[in-house]
């Protein structure tokens, strides 16, 4: 199994508010970007770090640092978005693609519509972020697209993940790490997360 799902107190407490169908565009934003620093605390548990040598008030020592510029964060739009700002709270230097994709709301199927990366994207290593794992669908092709481009360290990050999503993931791209913060039960005829959270574009960004 390639996900790692967090289980932690107050990530089920920031989860129930951020589900509630009470909870308004202001705070909906605040909890996807607290809940998204957890999930990248957990994604980066493996980081590299370069050994250095720094100052501290009392002596010179030996550390390690990371080099944040080895790494480049992909928000599918529009919802990815969402959890850039929790993202760049831990890796602010870290460069930002964007890929637009569309779902035909027929065949489920992603369409692309947009699509530009950093500078030397192959020699990063990718997070690509969506607070909804759904069908998998558009996650699968975003992975993808970077492949194309050379791409070969990729990290998916989402919130919540539905079990068709993460298998299409597995199926697709077995050398794809998984990162959530909770497994819901199932998707509906539409495709959406059951017992989900609505949709996570238009709470982000109060559209709906």
């Amino acid at each position: 199994m390639n996900e790692k799902v967090l289980n932690h107190p107050l990530i089920t407490h920031k989860l129930a508010l951020l589900r509630d169908v009470g909870t308004g565009t202001k705070v909906f934003r605040e909890l996807v970007t607290e809940i998204s620093i957890f999930v990248m605390y957990e994604a980066m548990r493996d980081a590299k770090l370069e050994k250095t040598t720094i100052e501290t008030p009392l002596e010179k020592m030996e550390t390690g640092m990371l080099n944040e510029d080895h790494y480049a964060v992909v928000p599918i739009l529009r919802a990815g978005m969402g959890m850039v700002d929790g993202i760049l709270n831990v890796i602010p230097n870290a460069k930002i693609g964007h890929i637009g994709l569309y779902r035909d709301e027929e065949t489920f199927q992603p369409v692309e519509y947009y699509y530009k990366m950093p500078e030397g994207i192959a020699d990063r290593e990718v997070l690509v972020i969506d607070p909804m794992l759904a069908t998998g669908g558009s996650a699968s092709a975003t992975i993808s697209r970077l492949k194309q481009d050379g791409v070969t360290r990729v990290k998916l990050l989402c919130i919540v993940a539905a079990p068709q999503g993460i298998k299409r993931i597995e199926d697709d791209h077995p050398d794809v790490q998984i990162f959530c913060a909770t497994v819901d039960r199932e998707l509906n005829e539409n495709a959406y997360i059951l017992p989900g959270l609505g949709d996570a574009g238009d709470r982000v960004y109060g559209t709906k």
